[in-house]
């Protein structure tokens, strides 16, 4: 069985469900847990888990289950994963905490992408099964939101300290989500004539004290105008010290952030930029795009008049010639695993180089002595040489690896001294890209 690698595929929007609740741990565990997995099976609408985890993966099936959570046993708790092997992707994952810590059974769900959850019949029965859950297992607080606007919105810490954070939880509201679920000290604390009286699109009260509180019928309109306005009516009507208008504001706010941008990028550079916006983490993919739209990468300046060449100075211009083939072959050896392409020495492996050096951070992450010492002269044979091949290109060699030219039409280029510049930081690795440089010496060519 191969399952849905839910990180490995592009980072996109999803939901995110977080459930924490208390069980009777004397009691027999198929027993106690029969409910959680009767509530999963009979209201996961097209995203229902057909795989599960222990220590090995097995077809979902009930004995499957019981036996995955055996194995994974370990001290004072156990832990089961749950995935799909077809779209959409999930991964989910329940952890038992048992004596002789206080027991605990949380749930953390994820389903991408959000807009799977654009019906409302299938909204519905995703509140159904929380609904399930929080009337059998207690919870403190419970939510099914956006991933991408709980991460704007600062969700869990809210500013809070990290060690605060983890030690008062969900002690207040904090934040209104499409779906919550108020344990019954939440709710007290609010006023539970309060919390009941909520404008939302449901809200109810669970037999043991718990508040299940829709805001919108759909999860995947959460950044509606209309949504954003029940949302912010519901969380000003359980905080009543905070401003209506000042949380309106914000969460539109982060629905503009979110809001879809049309990338707009410098043409040479474009293959580049999508690769880099599609790295970027999906909660500030547009405002990255809006970033790079705006930004313009540098004119090359790293090249001459072909009338103010520096002849060459080396007794052997072939053995000069050899150097940088060998130089441009030590980039191969460096990179041929995670950027196969490099062999090719072509336009598009230039790109593929510039990709991995973004992506590893490699101006930061590696020694400054080795970057200078291995890393710029192979970069700069290696752009060199596509330069040679594809441009008809002419190395003029020089003693001084930052002297060497390649002769392109009426303008000498040079590569060292473009590797050098390329090296300085990660955010140079785009204001002088190995791309941007082989488009400007293309298009100067004739």
């Amino acid at each position: 069985m191969k399952v849905l690698e839910f990180h490995d595929s592009r980072d996109e929007d999803y939901l995110r469900l977080s459930f924490e609740g208390v069980f009777d741990a004397q009691a027999a565990l198929e027993s106690e847990l029969a409910p959680w997995f009767h509530a999963l099976e009979e209201y996961a609408d097209g995203w229902m888990p057909d795989v599960t985890e222990g220590k090995r993966q097995r077809k979902y099936a009930r004995p499957a289950l019981w036996k995955a959570l055996e194995e994974s046993r370990d001290g004072n708790s156990t832990t089961l994963g749950l995935y799909r092997t077809r779209w959409p992707d999930l991964d989910m994952t329940l952890l038992l905490w048992l004596p002789p810590r206080p027991p605990k059974l949380e749930v953390w769900l994820k389903v991408k992408p959000l807009s799977f959850f654009a019906e409302a019949e299938r909204c519905r029965k995703l509140v159904e099964m929380m609904r399930a859950w929080a009337s059998r297992y207690p919870v403190t607080y419970a939510r099914a939101h956006s991933a991408d606007d709980a991460e704007l919105a600062g969700s869990p810490r809210f500013g809070r300290d990290e060690k605060i954070s983890r030690k008062d939880g969900f002690d207040k509201i904090y934040g209104v989500f499409w779906l919550n679920v108020f344990g019954p000290k939440l709710v007290e604390a609010v006023g539970r004539e309060r919390v009941l009286s909520t404008p939302a699109h449901r809200v109810e009260e669970l037999p043991n004290g718990c508040v299940l509180l829709v805001t919108w019928p759909t999860a995947a309109d959460f950044a509606s105008d209309e949504a954003r306005l029940a949302q912010a009516r519901a969380h000003a009507h359980l905080r009543p010290d905070l401003d209506f208008d000042t949380l309106l504001r914000a969460l539109r706010e982060r629905s503009a952030m979110l809001a879809p941008v049309e990338p707009r990028f410098h043409p040479d550079v474009e293959p580049l930029l999508l690769r880099v916006v599609d790295r970027t983490a999906s909660h500030a993919r547009q405002r990255r795009i809006a970033e790079l739209n705006a930004w313009q990468p540098p004119e090359p300046e790293e090249w001459r008049p072909a009338d103010s060449v520096l002849p060459p100075d080396v007794d052997d211009p072939e053995r000069a010639l050899e150097r940088y083939g060998d130089l441009a072959e030590h980039l191969v050896a460096l990179l041929h695993t995670d950027v196969p392409s490099v062999f090719e020495e072509t336009p598009e492996s230039l790109t593929d180089v510039d990709f991995y050096f973004w992506r590893e951070d490699f101006p930061k992450s590696r020694l400054r002595e080795n970057i200078e010492a291995y890393a710029v002269p192979a970069i700069g044979a290696y752009l060199g040489e596509v330069l040679v091949r594809h441009l008809g290109g002419r190395w003029i060699p020089r003693q001084k690896l930052e002297e060497a030219q390649v002769l392109v039409g009426q303008r000498v280029w040079l590569p060292f001294v473009r590797a050098r510049h390329y090296m300085a930081s990660c955010q140079a690795l785009l204001d002088f890209s190995l791309t941007r440089f082989y488009r400007a010496a293309e298009r100067h060519r004739g």
